[in-house]
């Protein structure tokens, strides 16, 4: 387990980049020769995110999602999902589904998600990230969840973006990561957020992991406007329009789009 000041200088590092809202993903961690459960992690992560949320002086609001592994166990899924459920109203906003898209086989985890939306929990997903993980049965079997949201979205063929579309379901894209990590062919001005801008649909850049990709969320907004050429009006669309897709309620969504309309910075 990570140290809580570690926790905290994340937060630390988000805010003074200007995030002012933050969901955090983190897998459930048991480590036993200590004599700590998964709920033990969870609470101890909630405890820092409650601490810095109730700090006024605080410009960023954090909240957790918590991420079932690919190669976990459908016993391991489930144990995730009940923390998800018990933790709901006390700072865990959603379930994720992440890994090597190369492990595992998603439907097997079918049930388990099915209880997780039929309890109220929001739903984000890798999907399509990488062409072994972009199956029709695979993407199918993902859909049929009614996710909220889809990460990295790749290699999705254009009856998926049909029902992405249809269902309005947001998009969360890493420019950074996908090119660094050579998840795309080509460059920045390749990347696929150039398709999915043109659409309907929320979404929202993310900056995947900053520790591994040494990209801030300022950073990626930069390069979406340096290789796109946006203009200050298009970065706005994109953030107001990101507002649609938190998976927190309307107290907060009313925040972040107080925040957008009262900066000067668009006029810049």
């Amino acid at each position: 387990m990570q140290r809580p000041t570690e926790y905290r200088a994340v937060l630390q590092d988000f805010q003074a980049d200007g995030v002012v809202y933050l969901e955090l993903r983190t897998t459930p961690r048991a480590i036993p020769d200590k004599g700590i459960t998964k709920e033990d992690y969870i609470k101890t992560v909630m405890s820092i995110l409650d601490a810095w949320n109730n700090d006024a002086s605080n410009t960023l609001r954090a909240y957790l999602i918590l991420s079932v592994d690919r190669r976990n166990t459908i016993a391991q899924a489930e144990e995730v999902i009940d923390l998800c459920i018990k933790h709901q109203l006390t700072g865990v906003v959603g379930i994720d589904l992440c890994g090597d898209p190369a492990k595992g086989d998603v439907r097997i985890f079918t049930d388990a998600f099915t209880r997780a939306k039929a309890a109220g929990l929001k739903m984000t997903l890798h999907f399509a990230e990488a062409e072994v993980s972009a199956t029709d049965i695979e993407l199918e079997t993902l859909l049929s969840w009614k996710p909220d949201r889809l990460g990295h979205v790749i290699h999705v063929k254009k009856e998926y973006r049909e029902t992405i579309e249809r269902e309005d379901i947001g998009v969360e894209l890493c420019l950074s990561c996908n090119v660094h990590a050579r998840m795309i062919t080509g460059t920045y001005s390749d990347h696929h957020f150039g398709m999915w801008r043109q659409t309907n649909v929320p979404v929202a850049l993310s900056t995947d992991d900053v520790g591994v990709f040494c990209s801030t969320l300022s950073n990626e907004y930069e390069l979406a406007a340096k290789h796109f050429s946006l203009v200050p009006a298009d970065i706005r669309k994109l953030c107001e329009g990101a507002v649609e897709a938190i998976f927190t309620g309307e107290d907060e969504k009313n925040r972040l789009r107080n925040i957008y309309r009262e900066w000067d910075g668009w006029a810049a």
